[in-house]
């Protein structure tokens, strides 16, 4: 209530603290109560993150500063390199400008804990839920991740690009494309032949 946290419980989701305890490295005394840890947290984010927040269109209300969160944490379970997330950033805002959903793993995965196993599977992408963005359109129910102020500064400001996708390239970095045929195509080059030499070397 204070961080003025929408109810999600329509979507069958609980309200949690996810995205607004602030990141960082804590020092507290070994019987410090939770209470006073996660207000310490909050206050922080208050501190660091809040006022940034408002200075966003989206920023105006309560539900506003909770997608923003919620982008900004997507953009930070996405990057391996905080160079690339206002480029990834751009990615998200170019796909919801446009209707598009957003197909981003970390979302569904976060909806399929704790009984992910590791192996996010097609019909997990497949199953309906308030985190699969490959079934629905628009941000999921909340925010996935606790970001950090790049990430959130990225989704305040993004790159200006025209990027629809992007693909990992397996070394913390990502390859981006403004059309499918060309996404697909770093899709093959970066993930499948890779799997497909992972085979090759377990058969050996």
């Amino acid at each position: 209530k204070r961080m003025g946290i929408p109810d999600k419980s329509k979507l069958g989701v609980e309200s949690t603290l996810e995205g607004y305890l602030y990141p960082e490295t804590y020092t507290f005394h070994k019987y410090t109560s939770p209470e006073k840890i996660i207000d310490h947290m909050l206050d922080l984010f208050d501190e660091k993150v809040a006022s940034s927040l408002k200075s966003h269109p989206w920023g105006i209300n309560a539900e506003g500063r909770h997608k923003l969160i919620t982008l900004a944490s997507i953009v930070e379970k996405e990057s391996g390199n905080f160079e690339e997330q206002p480029t990834i950033a751009s990615v998200y805002w170019n796909r919801l400008r446009k209707g598009m959903r957003m197909q981003a793993d970390p979302t569904t995965i976060y909806g399929l804990m704790p009984n992910f196993d590791g192996n996010l599977k097609r019909k997990h992408l497949l199953t309906p839920g308030p985190y699969n963005t490959y079934k629905m359109k628009g941000l999921p129910a909340g925010p996935i991740a606790n970001p950090g102020l790049s990430a959130v500064a990225a989704t305040l400001d993004p790159a200006t690009t025209e990027y629809l996708f992007f693909v990992s390239k397996n070394n913390g970095t990502h390859v981006f494309s403004k059309d499918y045929a060309t996404h697909d195509k770093y899709v093959t080059e970066y993930q499948k032949r890779r799997k497909s030499r992972n085979r090759s070397k377990n058969k050996e």
